[in-house]
């Protein structure tokens, strides 16, 4: 029988290996070019930013087609890069907004490591660098998350809202440790170390869900009843601890982050959503 003194041993070099990989859960990144915005008629501005820890970081800058009525700052989902996400929000210019889509650092063209705490940071210099654009009235932005990046939005809004007239919360989750033990249920290798694990990750002060606290701009949930990779529940979570003005969009037979992917009413809704939020 184990000592004592070896439990804990053993319980650090367990947390130890864990926390290498904590991030690794998250962030799945890439430098593959799936798509590029000449393929939906877009003509892009590559756009460079600092992180508050020095990395470069890439984003795209897709104008509207004509005059803006506002302009929308896109955070993306945990996996690959701007250009595999660009499907999703390519549509957004021909109906009078602007975007500016980033890659976090550690994905595509942008420098440093991800992690859950630097996406934020990510996050907030993309929009604080939108307010420094003459072609942007910083009175009329919209910030969409999706997956990953809906929890990023989050906490974004939580500590800089400033000009954000409506949130777009897609397919997020509602706590970090939540949605690694649904992840971890799946996988039974990981049960026995699970106590070890949840404490890795981080703690309801950082979840999404508390962040809701601190954000008072309208927010809209979305989410499909056949996402695989985040429980609808998720976003029922969200939308029950947010503050008012709040809508949750339950979208049938949808998968995860699906709904805006192809054209339809589904689109159309949100188009008129983010035009009555920037009138």
């Amino acid at each position: 029988m184990l000592t004592g003194a070896t439990d804990v041993v053993c319980a650090g070099l367990v947390a130890m290996f864990v926390s290498s990989w904590v991030e690794r859960f998250f962030f799945y990144p890439d430098t593959l070019q799936y798509s590029s915005p000449a393929q939906f008629g877009l003509v892009a501005e590559d756009v460079w930013t600092a992180a508050p820890d020095g990395s470069k970081l890439h984003a795209w800058f897709l104008p509207s087609h004509g005059p803006a009525k506002g302009t929308v700052l896109h955070l993306h989902g945990n996996a690959a890069n701007v250009s595999n996400h660009l499907p999703l929000v390519a549509w957004l210019p021909a109906r009078g907004f602007n975007v500016l889509t980033l890659d976090y650092r550690g994905f595509g063209r942008s420098q440093g490591t991800p992690s859950l705490d630097g996406v934020v940071d990510d996050a907030a210099a993309a929009l604080a660098y939108l307010r420094t654009r003459r072609d942007v009235d910083a009175t009329r932005l919209i910030v969409v998350g999706q997956s990953l990046g809906g929890a990023t939005a989050m906490r974004l809004l939580a500590r800089d809202s400033a000009g954000v007239r409506l949130a777009v919360i897609d397919s997020a989750f509602a706590s970090y440790r939540q949605i690694a033990r649904e992840a971890a249920s799946t996988a039974g290798l990981l049960a026995p170390l699970a106590p070890y694990v949840m404490k890795a990750f981080p703690g309801p002060d950082r979840d999404p869900i508390t962040a809701l606290r601190s954000v008072h701009v309208p927010l809209i949930f979305v989410h499909g009843t056949r996402d695989a990779v985040i429980a609808h529940d998720h976003s029922a979570q969200l939308h029950a601890a947010a503050n008012a003005p709040k809508e949750l969009w339950t979208v049938e037979d949808a998968e995860h982050v699906a709904v805006f992917g192809d054209p339809g009413p589904w689109r159309d809704r949100l188009a008129h959503a983010l035009e009555a939020a920037v009138r």
